[in-house]
């Protein structure tokens, strides 16, 4: 299936302890059907001193399954994702607005 949403898009949380928040994708498995999204599902992890990093308590961001995400359109709305051919490209477009996603 192709990709409706990619790395460095603009989307919000549609369910989960993070609902309502904003963030912008920072990677994609689109095998596992899940991405990492900026600042949402933090969790905190422990982890040992070693001689290149500092040890402690880091919060660190958890994948989030795609179904649970929209993207944002130029409104600020959440919007589903559709393709279509535009000459002999195929685009993104906001299912809202209409409008191409990535040019």
């Amino acid at each position: 299936m192709a990709a409706k949403l990619k790395t460095g898009d603009k989307v919000v949380v549609l369910a989960g302890k993070d609902k309502g928040k904003e963030g912008t994708i920072t990677s994609v498995d689109p095998k596992a059907g899940k991405a990492v999204v900026e600042g949402i599902n933090m969790a905190v992890r422990h982890t040992r001193q070693s001689q290149t990093s500092q040890g402690g308590r880091i919060p660190k961001a958890l994948p989030i399954d795609l179904s649970n995400l929209a993207l944002i359109d130029a409104n600020g709305k959440p919007t589903r994702v559709g393709f279509r051919m535009e000459g002999d490209k195929k685009v993104r477009f906001a299912k809202t607005t209409g409008d191409v996603i990535d040019a």
